[in-house]
């Protein structure tokens, strides 16, 4: 028998719940989006990436891919958040969480770290748009 998805043990009927499932949702797959992004970088610099244990290891490891680490922290936090089912999801929880997320897809020219770093990624690469793009969505619906 298959383990339910995160999604399908989330109750439907509750709206915090459902905001921030969204919110994930959106930002892992950013995530993977600049995963995908800074390894075709990484490779016409460095050669094929062989493995995706090797990619993981690079990910961890390797100074090319340490600036998307507050992104994995925070995706890493509202998963906690989200599998707590003795924890329960409050109005100020979500308010500071989506303030984080927007404060960390701000990209800027000028900024350092981070920002200036996703700023490239969004220069580069159509799917990081388009993911950037989503999250921006889900953050305007949690705001309405």
């Amino acid at each position: 028998m298959a383990t339910p998805s995160l999604s399908d043990r989330i109750a439907h009927n509750d709206p915090l719940r459902q905001t921030m499932l969204e919110v994930h949702e959106r930002l892992l797959s950013l995530y993977s989006a600049l995963i995908v992004a800074e390894q075709l970088t990484y490779e016409r610099i460095h050669g094929r990436v062989g493995t995706t244990d090797e990619l993981i290891q690079l990910l961890l490891r390797d100074p090319w891919f340490t600036w998307l680490s507050p992104l994995l922290d925070l995706l890493l936090r509202i998963d906690r958040l989200l599998e707590d089912d003795a924890f329960d999801i409050t109005h100020e929880n979500v308010v500071h969480l989506v303030a984080e997320v927007r404060s960390l897809t701000r990209p800027s020219v000028e900024g350092d770290g981070f920002e200036r770093a996703y700023y490239e990624a969004l220069k580069r690469d159509p799917e990081v748009v388009l993911a950037h793009f989503h999250v921006t969505r889900a953050l305007l619906a949690e705001a309405a």
